[in-house]
């Protein structure tokens, strides 16, 4: 990402703020009164007040995309310096969008403009597929996305880096972007060592402060904690005291699971156990475990055809 603050024009802010304004969420209404207050401030008066700072932004533009064409320099360094790098956001939206596509005429080669299109569709489509439920698939543009990310106009690289944590299926691809995100981190790190009742605590702590004020994942936070629940669940052999929880809760827990065929186990409540066989594919949140799983079977089976096979060799040449 570059040093320099990119302007977010249009600025999609706003549907976000109007967003944690709902009653739900009034714990958060004082920073977004806030925020919208300084978003609806008038503009109109103080346009006249920038247009020699707009020409001589303008002029710099110029110059910047020049020498980039000179020097062949990195197109996505100029197509990122082009996506909204002006001085004020109350400049016109004709010399604006002028500016925009005098970059993207001046960025070398066809090949690279398409790559840069088809990164911000990435990231477009990405977030569609999480707000109507696709995380895996989501989750995958996302990633593809990350490294050339660029459309800070539809939301922050914070923000965008919390949604692709999220929504991916491998959180270890994305391990060095956790310590910027402690909540996630939180998740993922005692998630794989087994530390249960802190992770029950991160993921109440992840759906108050991502899932439910986030206007793409609040309609599905009940979807994504109880898939996150499964896949904590489906580690386990011997639940009750992991999770520092009532025996009475993870009975009726996962009585709902099995019953729903979610999870592969049976209760047997004379002897307080729970019985796991072998885990089922969840293509919804985490299927790493399942696949791995699966893939064991299959090279029991293949296994056994292999010694069978030998066998009547064996008995065919003696």
């Amino acid at each position: 990402m570059s040093e320099e603050v990119v302007l977010p024009i249009p600025n999609l802010a706003v549907p976000q703020h109007l967003f944690i304004s709902s009653p739900s969420l009034s714990h958060l209404h004082e920073q977004s009164k806030d925020a919208c207050w300084k978003l609806s401030r008038p503009t109109r008066w103080l346009l006249p007040q920038d247009t020699a700072k707009n020409t001589k932004t303008l002029a710099e533009l110029d110059e910047r995309l020049e020498s980039a064409r000179r020097w062949k320099a990195n197109p996505k360094s100029v197509t990122h310096y082009v996506h909204g790098q002006i001085s004020s956001p109350r400049l016109e939206s004709e010399r604006r969008l002028l500016t925009r596509r005098r970059g993207l005429e001046k960025t070398p080669g066809l090949g690279s403009r398409i790559d840069i299109a088809l990164t911000i569709l990435k990231v477009y489509k990405g977030l569609h597929l999480l707000s109507i439920r696709q995380f895996k698939r989501g989750g995958e543009l996302l990633l593809d996305a990350l490294s050339t990310f660029t459309a800070t106009e539809l939301l922050s690289y914070n923000d965008f880096v919390a949604l692709t944590v999220i929504a991916n299926t491998d959180p270890w691809s994305l391990i060095q972007l956790l310590p910027e995100q402690p909540t996630l981190g939180d998740i993922v790190k005692n998630l794989y060592e087994c530390h249960y009742d802190k992770f029950f605590v991160a993921l109440a702590t992840l759906e108050q402060t991502h899932l439910l004020p986030s206007r793409f994942l609040s309609p599905h936070t009940r979807f994504y904690v109880r898939e996150m629940r499964i896949l904590a669940y489906n580690q386990l052999l011997n639940m009750g005291q992991a999770f520092g929880v009532r025996p009475e809760f993870i009975d009726n827990e996962l009585s709902h699971f099995i019953s729903t065929g979610r999870l592969n186990a049976t209760i047997d409540k004379v002897h307080g156990v729970v019985e796991t066989t072998r885990m089922g594919f969840n293509d919804s949140i985490a299927p790493t475990l399942s696949l791995k799983s699966a893939a064991v079977d299959v090279v029991l089976k293949q296994g056994d055809l292999v010694l069978g096979d030998a066998g009547r060799l064996s008995r065919v040449l003696w």
